[in-house]
C-alpha cells in the first residue's frame, strides 16, 4: 500500500509490482524499489511494465518520485529449491485460508485476495506503519483480535478474517466499502460516506477486487470446462451403447 503509487491496468489485470521478475528495479524516493520489466516516460509519469508484453499491466509512478533505475538482481525465487519451499508455503496458505473461510463465513478468494494485496504472502511482512504479518495487522488491532503472534500465520490471518468479518457485517457485505475501512479505517469510510479520497486506499481497493474477479472468472472458466468434458463423455458413452444395441 503506497500512496503516491498509482496503479493502472490493462484488461482485467492490475499486477503487484514486488512479486514478479523483471529486469529493472526502479528507486524510488520513499525508500522502496519497484521490480518491473521495463519503463517509459508518459508525461509527467513513469510506467513501469511488469511484462515485456506491451499491451500487459503497468504502474504508473510520478517522475519526480523516480530516483534511479538499476538492473534487478537475479531472483532467489527462482531457483528450484527456493520454487519448490514457495510451493509448499503456497499449499500451506491455502490450507490456513480455507479453515478461516470456514469457521468465520468469509469466500476463500476474498481472503487470498486480501492477503496477496496487504502482504504478497509474506509472513513475515512489516510496513512502515507497523503493520505486521500476512493480513498487515497493527498492534493494537492484533491485541484486540487476540492475536498473539502476527507472524503466525494461522493467528494472523484468523484474526484478520475475523475482522474484515466484522467489517462486511457492518456494510451488510459491501466489498468495496468494507476493504476501504480495512485500509483506511472505518471511521474515515464514515466520514466520507464510502471510499476516502485517498490514492493509497483507492488503489488499494481496485487491486483487491481486480484480483478478486480474475479468481471467480477462472474458477468459472474451470467448471464450465469441467461441465464441457462430462457431457462430451456423457455424449460418447450413451453413442458408443447405441452403436453396440444397432450391432445386436
Amino acid at each position: 500500500m503506497r500512496r503516491l503509487i498509482k496503479l493502472g491496468m490493462v484488461g482485467s489485470l492490475i499486477a503487484v509490482a514486488l512479486q514478479l521478475q523483471a529486469a529493472e528495479m526502479a528507486n524510488l524516493r520513499n525508500g522502496f524499489s519497484l521490480r518491473h520489466d521495463h519503463h517509459e516516460s508518459v508525461g509527467d509519469t513513469t510506467r513501469l511494465y511488469m511484462s515485456t508484453d506491451p499491451a500487459g499491466s503497468y504502474v504508473d509512478v510520478p517522475t519526480a518520485e523516480v530516483e534511479s533505475f538499476e538492473p534487478a538482481p537475479p531472483d532467489p525465487a527462482e531457483t528450484p529449491l527456493a520454487t519448490s519451499k514457495a510451493t509448499d508455503k503456497a499449499t500451506d496458505l491455502k490450507s490456513i485460508v480455507s479453515v478461516a473461510s470456514q469457521q468465520h463465513q468469509v469466500d476463500a478468494d476474498f481472503i487470498a485476495s486480501v492477503i496477496h494485496a496487504e502482504s504478497a504472502n509474506n509472513p513475515r511482512a512489516v510496513s512502515r506503519k507497523g503493520a505486521q504479518g500476512l493480513m498487515q495487522l497493527m498492534p493494537a488491532t492484533a491485541g484486540k483480535l487476540g492475536v498473539k503472534d502476527s507472524f503466525d500465520p494461522a493467528d494472523n490471518v484468523d484474526g484478520g478474517v475475523r475482522y474484515l468479518r466484522e467489517l462486511l457485517l457492518l456494510y451488510n457485505n459491501d466489498m468495496v466499502k468494507a476493504l476501504a475501512a480495512y485500509n483506511a479505517g472505518p471511521q474515515r469510510v464514515e466520514q466520507y460516506k464510502g471510499v476516502p479520497p485517498y490514492a493509497e486506499t483507492r488503489a488499494y481497493v481496485a487491486r483487491v477486487i481486480t484480483d478478486y474477479n480474475r479468481k471467480k472468472l477462472a474458477e468459472r472458466r474451470h467448471q464450465q470446462a469441467s461441465a464441457h468434458s462430462t457431457q462430451a463423455k456423457a455424449a460418447t458413452k450413451s453413442a458408443t451403447h447405441d452403436s453396440a444395441g444397432d450391432d445386436e
